[in-house]
């Protein structure tokens, strides 16, 4: 049978969310609910396995400084899945489209005529907004926001280039949290700068910090779960209106 002649199952790239399984989008958890096959990230918890009791589970999670499942694995084992099953889920944590490899399955897919539909979910960021209840623009004083991370592809530099916005937000910034704020430092930013890191975000072991960009600078040595930084002026602590 050449490849044209192949029938395929439908693969679904499912965004699970920050982390707590309420947190997963309504469609997300429908489409969990008939999966036939999960591939699932490292952080994707037991609890949201627990949303598709009928489905063959494969983990194929990245995490950083630990061995991890190639992308190219990933990738044929996503059309090998296809080919056996009807409706495959490519579970991953936060959203799919962002920092989730998605163009490199994507293309893979393609490649071989496979239908491929994405759910989107909450990205950590939004989420740790929302934990903090410190929104990331505020009037008259960030009006710009820049995700970026200091992970890279296999070969490429690592020099860490910093974007030019009111709000900061570093993925997978627990590691890099030294060089960050050094960096920053150099760029001019005031030490004062507030930072606020967040790790296991929306989890019951979520733990909330709050600092200056030169404590950051001092490094985050006692962090073990995945971290997000945030740094800008928004960042500030909120004065409340509650009468004293």
């Amino acid at each position: 049978m050449t490849q044209a002649e192949k029938t395929y199952g439908k693969v679904y790239l499912i965004g699970a969310g920050p982390g707590a399984v309420d947190l997963i989008t309504v469609r997300g958890a429908r489409i969990l609910a008939q999966a036939d096959v999960v591939l699932h990230d490292a952080l994707v918890t037991a609890d949201m396995l627990a949303l598709c009791p009928q489905a063959e589970k494969i983990s194929v999670g990245k995490r950083s400084g630990q061995r991890s499942t190639a992308q190219i694995a990933i990738n044929q084992l996503l059309i090998d899945c296809a080919e056996k099953y009807k409706l495959i889920v490519r579970l991953k944590g936060g959203d799919p489209m962002l920092f989730g490899r998605a163009d490199e399955e994507l293309h893979a897919l393609e490649s071989h005529g496979i239908a491929v539909e994405i759910i989107p979910g909450i990205t950590t960021a939004f989420a740790a907004a929302a934990a903090t209840q410190q929104p990331l623009t505020k009037r008259g004083v960030a009006r710009s926001i820049a995700f970026f991370t200091s992970a890279t592809a296999p070969n490429q530099p690592d020099e860490l280039t910093l974007p030019d916005c009111d709000t900061l937000i570093q993925y997978m910034g627990g590691r890099e949290a030294i060089v960050t704020a050094q960096k920053l430092l150099e760029q001019g930013r005031s030490p004062a700068l507030p930072v606020v890191v967040v790790e296991n975000c929306s989890l019951k072991n979520q733990r909330i910090m709050r600092m200056t960009l030169h404590d950051l600078e001092q490094g985050l040595g006692d962090c073990e779960g995945p971290v997000l930084v945030m740094i800008g002026e928004a960042m500030a602590k909120r004065s409340t209106s509650k009468a004293e």
